[in-house]
């Protein structure tokens, strides 16, 4: 799962959860817009959501949670459109944020949205400073961690990973995290075990293509990686991206497995019209020419003598 992706449904996951118990223990118009707004959201209505959030900061323009609670509305929205357009979602958690200085919700928020934007550095900037507000933010970590890769800073985000799994040795979702981050390091060993750990806890299609793909494409581990995708595609027969990487490692399976070819031999040269053999018997045949020659050239000129003249009268 890539990080838009991740953070896509985190997105929404957040603004389905957003209840919080501080907003709930004044009585005023503002604290009530607020919770009935929260109610809607967990409702999917997020349209009606955003206007009690409307009607909480009317009744209150200091009630920073509505800002917060707003925004996270309205990147929710943005996420399902997947429109990558966060500038309203942005601007009220800076609302929030300028008048809660002290609340890391404002931090967060903008973090994860700036994340979600691939601005990695001022991400880092507003995670960090959720972090030093809130020291056991888990989800400070998070998200740093994600901000961390996009900026390929492995060493950093590992230990992120690893922080929120030691917080929480069931979160599936952090070890491939740290898997993908393993993998990117050349580290396919520990990113294999990750793996393992996350679908062991949670099975879930993607994981088993990651998987699959680093037993395939670097250990060259053809078996295990077509059992891998095999299983993708039993949860999700219509992965077309895996059906292509499955026949690839069926195919490099077959050539691995393939018998050597006998060898071809090499055929023998004809052996070439000009040599020492040819060239002597040719020599011969010319020296008895010459001998042939000369003898009948000899004959013809030099040969029996005419008669003498008689003495016959003519």
């Amino acid at each position: 799962m890539t990080i838009s992706k991740y953070l896509s449904i985190a997105a929404i996951v957040f603004a389905l959860t957003i209840p919080r118990s501080e907003a709930k223990e004044t009585g005023d118009a503002s604290s009530n817009h607020n919770n009935k707004g929260v109610e809607l959201a967990q409702q999917h209505q997020y349209e009606e959501a955003v206007k009690e959030f409307n009607l909480a900061i009317q009744a209150n323009p200091k009630n920073a949670k509505a800002y917060v609670n707003r925004g996270s509305i309205f990147r929710a929205m943005h996420a399902q459109a997947q429109d990558q357009q966060y500038d309203d979602a942005i601007k009220d958690f800076t609302k929030a944020i300028e008048i809660a200085p002290k609340d890391p919700s404002g931090y967060l928020e903008r973090g994860q949205t700036l994340v979600m934007q691939k601005q990695y550095t001022d991400a880092l900037t507003d995670l960090s400073k959720a972090m030093e507000l809130k020291p056991d933010n888990m989800m400070a970590v998070r998200l740093r961690g994600f901000a961390e890769i996009g900026l390929q800073d492995w060493d950093k985000a590992a230990a992120d990973f690893t922080t929120v799994i030691q917080k929480d040795p069931n979160d599936a979702q952090a070890y491939e995290r740290r898997g993908f981050v393993y993998r990117s390091q050349k580290k396919y060993n520990e990113a294999i075990a990750d793996y393992d750990k996350s679908l062991e806890i949670k099975p879930d299609p993607d994981v088993y293509t990651k998987r699959g793909y680093t037993y395939v494409t670097y250990l060259q581990n053809y078996e295990k990686g077509i059992a891998d995708y095999e299983q993708t595609l039993k949860i999700n027969p219509s992965d077309y991206d895996t059906q292509q990487r499955l026949q690839y490692a069926q195919a490099a399976l077959a050539a691995k497995n393939a018998p050597p070819s006998a060898a071809t031999p090499t055929p023998t040269p004809e052996p070439g019209l000009f040599t020492p053999l040819n060239i002597g018997i040719a020599l011969v045949v010319l020296l008895v020419l010459i001998g042939i020659i000369f003898v009948v050239a000899k004959r013809r000129g030099g040969g029996e003598e005419e008669p003498t003249e008689s003495g016959r009268i003519r």
